[in-house]
């Protein structure tokens, strides 16, 4: 149900105009070309007069607009005409002239034209209905796109057909100006034009005494204010499956994470011999690792010893685990035996092989490096080959030395030829141990061709400090890049206060800064697989990967371009950059001051960056644009890195909370980045203000990934979000009952299929407050996941459920059976599911699951489809655990229905013996079977449960039917196979005989009319042999019962094939001498035939048939393979489908009502369409009582005899229904058929009612058939799409009669409630928003209820016609058994139909099968005015909304000639 609020501009319109409004609730419309048909009338297909009851003739009444005195009520009694022959007649009835002469043949109202209409009386009119109630739910700015159609001129209709000339002055214009238009709502002031008129218009007080709700502004504002959608919710739009895995998860954790456990620093500098190859400028480059190797005080191996101490401080500043080795200058043994040593000592983790060769040649063309020999006089070459074979992988390599790049070039040709060899091993011997050589990461500082920079200002290994040094380098190239003047010299750069490791400090902050601006220009550059593997599989090699980028930006300024393998793509261009730049020279515009505080000057408070906060805010901005196309944001790694900020903290954690609120694909994203570390972390903090966004974040991500749970039991997570459920802890938030109903999600993903979770999660706490915030009657969603919490607990685990049975856990959830929301009513069935089969079926134990049983037996009527089916699975699982139990009750069963057709007329059989009947003589065996047998399973609880189990087979909802055909085919085929096998099989045999005698004509035609009476005791289905389906019949069953499970037993078809939607039932001979069945008619002395429908002597025709045209399935259903052999318990797919509410957005409008979305500009073009439509049509409804309706719209050839027909208020479309089951979509105006369904009811039944609902949108179609059940369907006027919504058994106490009206239903769209009721001693209310029976009214009459009809305004009060011509009216606000206030009994007839206009005077108008239309006030005894419309049967009348004028359909005894053509 959904709910959508008028704007204020609409309300200040509603209250300036209060006298006006509040029937305009679903306004009819008025078309030239479209007369509001009777929704429940008849129709006739053209040339076709004669097929059910001769010519008809339909009459069309302007209802007076006064009040009369039931005394003056005048007796019109005309005679049709003789000539008509075949043709419809309509009579125009003006109350105001009562001579009734202008007669005319109709089938449309002609307009006059309105170009004389009042500007002003027109102007007022439209903004009436501008303020008229609306389900759209559109903003001011939306609603106000609809006034230029408000405030516009009357337009000339050229469609409209002026009015004759015997009603004009002869120069085409009325002889009286046209009043204006009166209201739907009531009441007015006296307009000029009507001052000095005749008395008729003087008083316009609504009927029944309502204008008074109607001049109150508070009520106004109620009415209008919120209005709702009905059958719209998921569980609708679903059908209650759960969507397939629309998203890859995809793997996010560091399966193969490594670690860079030892490092190799190879540093070849031979302080003071320059290489041969080399040649330096003067002055060019020194600093080695920021030393200056050319110190003249200082001894060469001294100064290599430090410059190898400062390289690998550096390194450790990266990893500080690594185990680092220097080897200073070289040989070629030391560097074979390093190597080697370090891999034998690393095993498979990762090495790190520093090389810096600033000493020695550059690399040859084939990739080989120089070392020294021994005595340091010859540098001697290692191949590249050589030196992977010591190294093997995985390794990681950084070469900085000019012409790097020929070793990056050549080294993926070396690891070729190792593999090649590798393949020759194998090939000689298959178990020859193979070495890995890929596994490799290379940085080089140069290409091919390419020298080092020797510039003096900058370090000679530059390469190195960037990946080593990354915020010192930085600071200086900005410094010699910065083309300003400034007072900060390079020797400055080192007297920036802090510490890396301090984020606080200034060098800190920048360092963070650089950690995520690199993070960021990876993530949004590399693909994600790369960025993974490079920057979250190992801690140096992100560090150093990072750095590497800093290197190609300052190194491709020197014309230096650094490589990898894998190679990045260009990154030393990214717009980011630039706010690197901006945060260096924050600092550094602060560092005079600072130094200036150290040095005993005034104190100076350092100012933050404000990188951070500025990034939060570009990513809020992303944020509020929707993630148009699913665009991972560029901030995403900055958010990361702003978590380790207390600081920024809390506003991080929001807008990553929104951010994981778009949806799965958000979820996986920031799971990749690495975000789930720090939200574990964060599990520890006691701060409060973190916990509701941090119980809305973990909620996100256990609903894409359950795989969590470990993680969460690691360090007591799980105590987190334990602790914030219980209803006594305190959290800052107003919507605190909607966190802990996502504690109580969390919980339940910790404990699903995780034993460890259940085990550490039992305790009374989480229980009792599990069991406390069921009482929660304000959040449903709260009581939701409580009942799923405890379900997930409970799961398979014994110790739970003795808790459970402790604290009588299962006598709390069963009081929740009649819970408003039909999601708690699952998920509580869903809970008692998992209580079900604890392995000690103890007395204790087995009293409660068959109390369980009993309570929840009652939600077999629940109008939900998602309740049935939990219901149904419940069902499965108590049938597994008690399954001899049931396999006897199915036995006893099948007893029962061979006494049946043994005794077709005994009423008094032994209910407690089983009698076989008379032996046959073609079974000799039947001696046998006459020897009574005790009943072991009568009014047992197993049986109530098979009988329930029977009804549901037949349940209007395909899956439903489906699921519990599973069930009963399980326990017929457990029979089969058990010791009452054989005798099963003999009782089987002799249904199938019996049922194959002729049926005796000398049985009462009632018996076989398709009736329902209680469960309990309903009727046999009927008789005769189906050699499918008997899944789908009735409680009681004959010859389809024994041969499908003849089909069981012998492997044949399943019975799913050919199952009708709803149960067909013969009523057994015995039920027409019930007692307690309704009588016949109440009073003495009357004919049968007044209280009998107009339509009970028609001739049936031999037209179309039954299922003639596609029987709309639910969305997400699949039929059962006939094949499949029954599997118990019933797998439930509840828990799945209610996870899906976590990975949906919530924080942002739905897709209809996000504004510029493709739904919201239908949903604006239709209210804008409405809008217009009202205005245009408003002038009409003066003019409907005087019009000449003669015009005709079109013909349609159904196809089958047109029962029942119905408009649409503002589409073109009409719904027309047969006598069986087929459903007609017409587009009137194209005058095409859109599309045809069957409703899927029985043979034998019909439809009785259509009504269109959620009309100002997408509306949907309702339709109401005579074996008691209400279906709803989306998408109706589409032959591909169209789909079933919901259906349910609305009555299911049937009760017999000769007089057979069915079901009749009336919908209430402001209440979102469905009245029902026909052959039953009730009315019954269901709620469509809760999808359940809210009441059961006492109709307080012996004969059945024909017609029922709403206030559609306020919708309280409702009226009923019975079949004895008695008229009651009810009040809802009271008690049921005093809810009828009112009774007429002035028909004596058969009420045709009754109905309450919402708009108009709210006229009340009732007419009867003989002819007799009556008009009433509740507050009245007596009719205001009788009007006779014909002497002859009246078939149907219908009453429009608004205008005051009524429509007859009658039987003409007479012969028509029929048209062949």
């Amino acid at each position: 149900m959904t709910a959508v609020t008028l704007s204020p501009h609409q309300l200040a319109n509603l209250q300036q105009q209060h006298r006006d409004l509040p029937a305009a609730n679903n306004p009819s419309r008025l078309s030239p070309q479209c007369p509001h048909a009777d929704r429940a009338g008849s129709s006739r297909r053209p040339g076709r007069a004669n097929e059910r009851s001769g010519p008809v003739e339909t009459s069309v009444g302007a209802m007076e607009n006064q009040q009369h005195n039931s005394s003056e009520r005048p007796g019109l009694e005309d005679s049709p005409e003789k000539g008509a022959q075949g043709r419809a007649q309509l009579r125009r009835v003006d109350l105001n002239d009562r001579s009734n002469s202008n007669q005319t043949s109709i089938v449309h109202r002609s307009n006059p034209s309105s170009e004389h209409q009042d500007d002003e009386t027109h102007e007022q009119s439209i903004l009436e209905h501008r303020s008229a109630r609306s389900k759209t739910g559109l903003s001011n700015e939306e609603a106000e796109m609809s006034v230029p159609y408000a405030l516009a001129a009357p337009q000339r209709s050229h469609d409209f057909h002026t009015i004759s000339h015997a009603e004009t002055n002869g120069h085409g214009r009325p002889e009286k100006p046209l009043l204006r238009a009166k209201s739907d709502l009531g009441p007015r002031g006296p307009s000029p034009t009507a001052v000095g008129s005749n008395a008729e218009e003087e008083n316009w007080e609504l009927r029944h005494g309502w204008e008074d709700q109607y001049n109150s502004n508070e009520y106004l504002s109620i009415l209008t204010s919120t209005f709702y959608m009905y059958y719209t919710d998921k569980r609708h739009e679903t059908g209650g499956v759960p969507k397939e895995e629309a998203y890859p998860l995809q793997e996010w954790r560091m399966r193969d994470r490594l670690k860079t456990v030892s490092a190799a620093l190879a540093i070849c500098l031979n302080i003071g011999v320059d290489p041969p190859d080399v040649v330096k400028t003067n002055p060019t480059a020194k600093l080695e690792c920021w030393i200056d190797p050319m110190t003249p005080t200082t001894a060469a191996p001294k100064v290599m010893e430090q410059i190898g101490k400062k390289l690998q401080e550096q390194y450790e500043t990266l990893s500080i685990r690594t185990r680092y080795k220097q080897y200073l200058d070289p040989s070629v043994e030391e560097t074979k035996k390093f190597c080697i040593s370090l891999r034998r000592n690393a095993k498979d983790e990762r090495i790190l092989f520093h090389y810096n060769g600033h000493g020695v040649p550059l690399p040859t063309p084939s990739g080989e490096m120089w070392v020294f020999n021994k005595n340091y006089t010859q540098y001697i070459p290692i191949s590249l080959y050589e030196v992977q074979s010591w190294l093997i992988s995985p390794c990681l390599y950084v070469f900085d030395c000019s012409h790097a790049g020929n070793i990056i070039h050549n080294f993926d040709r070396f690891i070729e030829k190792h593999e090649l060899e590798n393949l020759e091993a194998r090939q000689r011997d298959p178990n020859a141990p193979i070495q890995s050589y890929t596994d490799n990461i290379l940085l080089a500082a140069c290409g091919r061709t390419e020298s080092l920079p020797t510039n003096p200002e900058l370090p000679a290994d530059l390469f190195t400090c960037c990946l080593t040094t990354p915020i010192e380098i930085a600071l200086r190239f900005f410094v010699l890049q910065n083309p300003l003047p400034s007072t900060i010299t390079i020797k400055d750069l080192k007297k920036v206060p802090g510490r890396l490791q301090e984020r606080r400090t200034p060098l800190g902050e920048l360092n963070w800064i650089f950690t995520a601006i690199t993070d960021t220009i990876a993530w949004n550059l590399l693909p994600r697989a790369l960025f993974k593997k490079l920057f979250r599989q190992d801690l140096m090699v992100a560090a150093l990967f990072r750095n590497f980028l800093l290197s190609e930006r300052i190194m491709r300024t020197h014309h230096c371009h650094p490589m990898s393998q894998p190679q990045l793509p260009e990154t030393h261009n990214h717009p980011l950059w630039q706010s690197w730049d901006l945060a260096v020279e924050m600092v550094l515009a602060q560092l005079p001051a600072m130094l200036h505080s150290q040095e005993g000057g005034p104190h100076y408070e350092y100012q933050h960056s404000t990188f951070f906060s500025e990034q939060l805010t570009a990513f809020e901005v992303y944020l509020l644009q929707g993630a148009v196309e699913q665009k991972a944001p560029d901030q995403l790694p900055i958010v990361l890195q702003v978590l380790l900020s207390q600081v920024h903290r809390l506003r991080a954690l929001i807008l990553l909370s929104k951010f994981l609120d778009l949806g799965p694909w958000a979820v996986n994203l920031a799971l990749s980045i690495g975000i789930f570390p720090y939200v574990l972390k964060l599990l520890q903090s006691a701060a409060q203000e973190l916990k509701p966004v941090m119980v809305f974040i973990w909620a996100r991500i256990l609903a894409v990934d359950p795989s969590c749970q470990t993680d969460l039991l690691k360090d007591n997570g799980y105590q987190y979000f334990i602790g914030i459920l219980n209803p006594t802890s305190g959290i800052p938030i107003s919507n605190a009952s909607e966190h802990r109903a996502m504690c109580a999600f969390i919980i339940s993903m910790f404990c699903k299929d995780f034993h460890q979770g259940q085990v550490v999660c039992l305790s009374p706490e989480l229980l009792e407050g599990c069991l406390k915030h069921l009482e929660d009657t304000e959040n449903p969603l709260l009581r939701h996941w409580s009942c799923l919490c405890i379900s997930m607990l409970w799961v398979d685990y014994n110790d739970a459920k003795w808790a459970g049975i402790k604290s009588k856990a299962y006598e709390t959830l069963c009081r929740m059976a009649l819970d408003p929301v039909p999601e708690v009513r699952a998920a509580m069935l869903h809970a008692l599911t998992s209580f079900l089969g604890t392995p000690d079926l103890t007395d204790q134990i087995a009293r409660a699951e068959e109390w369980i049983a009993t309570s929840v037996m009652v939600m077999t009527s629940d109008g939900s489809s998602m309740v049935r089916n939990e219901l149904l699975v419940f069902f499965s699982t108590f049938v597994k655990r008690y399954e001899n139990k049931f396999v006897v009750a199915a036995y006893e069963h099948l007893l029962e229905d061979r006494e049946n057709l043994y005794h077709p007329n005994v009423d008094n059989v032994s209910p407690r013996k089983s009698f076989a009947g008379p032996p046959s003589k073609h079974n000799p065996q039947e001696r046998h079977h006459q020897i009574s047998t005790p009943r072991i399973s009568l009014e047992s609880l197993f049986a109530s449960i098979w009988k329930h189990l029977f009804i549901l087979t037949v349940d209007p909802h395909p899956e439903i039917a489906a699921n519990a055909d599973i069930i009963v085919d399980y326990v017929h085929n457990a029979l089969l196979q058990s010791s009452l096998g054989p005798l099963a099989q003999q009782v089987i045999d002799d249904i199938i005989r019996l049922s194959r005698r002729p049926i005796p004509l000398n049985l009462p035609k009632q018996e076989h009319t398709p009736h329902f009476s209680e469960p309990v005791t309903s009727p046999t289905p009927q008789a005769g042999p189906r050699p499918q389906g008997y899944l789908s019949l009735g409680i009681k069953r004959t010859t389809s019962v024994a041969v499908s499970l003849k089909n069981i037993a012998f492997g044949g078809h399943s019975s799913s094939d050919s199952r009708p939607t709803s149960p067909q039932r013969n009523m057994p001979a015995k039920s027409l001498h019930n007692p307690n069945r309704l009588s016949g008619p109440p009073r003495a002395k009357t004919p049968a035939e007044w209280t009998r429908p107009p339509e009970d002597n028609d001739h049936t025709t031999a037209g179309a048939g039954y299922h003639q045209a596609k029987v709309p399935i639910s969305r997400g259903y699949k039929p059962r393979d006939p094949k499949a052999k029954p599997v118990l318990p019933l797998r439930s797919r509840f828990f799945e489908w209610s996870t899906e509410y976590f990975r949906e957005p919530q924080m942002k409008p739905n897709e209809p009502e996000e504004p510029g979305s493709a739904d919201y500009n239908q949903r604006l073009w239709r209210r804008v369409r409405n809008e217009k439509m009202l205005a245009a049509t408003q002038p009409q409804k003066a003019l409907a009582g005087a019009s000449r309706w003669d015009t005709a719209a079109g013909f349609f050839n159904n196809g089958s005899q047109p029962v029942k027909m119905c408009f649409h208020q503002f589409e073109d479309h009409l719904v027309a229904t047969d006598d069986r089951d087929s459903v007609c979509i017409w587009d009137w105006k194209q005058q095409a058929r859109l599309n045809r369904f069957s409703n899927g009811n029985p043979k034998g039944s019909k439809i009785n009612e259509a009504r269109f609902i959620n009309e100002d949108d997408q509306a949907l179609l309702m339709t109401g058939s005579s074996d008691g059940v209400i279906k709803i369907f989306r998408n109706y006027d589409s032959q591909k799409q169209v789909e079933l919504v919901s259906a349910f058994r609305a009555l299911t106490d049937l009760v017999p009669s000769n007089k057979n009206a069915g079901l009749v239903f009336d919908w209430q769209q402001g209440q979102g409630k469905v009245l029902v009721a026909g052959d039953v001693k009730v009315i019954k209310v269901w709620n469509a928003a809760t999808e359940i029976c809210t009441s059961d009214i006492p109709a307080r009459s012996g004969s059945c209820v024909t017609s029922l009809t709403f206030d559609q305004v306020a919708g309280n009060v409702f009226v009923a016609g019975f079949g004895d011509g008695a008229v009651r009216v009810y009040d809802q606000r009271l008690k049921p058994m005093n809810a009828m206030v009112r009774v007429w009994k002035e028909h004596k007839q058969w009420i045709t139909n009754i109905h309450m206009q919402r708009g108009g005077l709210r006229e009340l108008v009732s007419g009867s099968r003989n002819g007799e239309i009556k008009l009433w006030d509740i507050r009245m005894s007596a009719p205001l005015r009788t009007i006779r419309a014909t002497r002859d049967t009246l078939r149907s009348l219908s009453v429009h909304e608004h205008a005051p004028v009524f429509a007859t359909w009658v039987s003409i005894r007479c012969v028509a000639e029929k048209d062949e053509r």
